[in-house]
């Protein structure tokens, strides 16, 4: 994923309030505007960012909800 998308990500996921979260609702407007496909593979390497710790603040609890991957953001 490039940089400054990275830097995009990371300023949504502080303005969160603590809680579940899918993955579309801080990547932006764009979202709907992507081919199945592309959602597909930026999730999946938000998905593994994730789990490697790239954003301390978020864990992946496992599970799906509503058609998505739910995150978890810490307090």
């Amino acid at each position: 994923m490039e940089a400054e998308r990275l830097k995009v990500l990371g300023k949504a996921i502080e303005a969160l309030d603590p809680g579940e979260f899918h993955f579309s609702r801080i990547y932006g407007a764009d979202w709907n505007e992507l081919y199945v496909g592309d959602k597909v593979k930026l999730g999946r390497e938000f998905m593994n960012l994730v789990r490697q710790g790239h954003f301390a603040q978020v864990t992946d609890p496992g599970r799906k909800q509503a058609g998505g991957r739910v995150y978890l953001k810490a307090r």
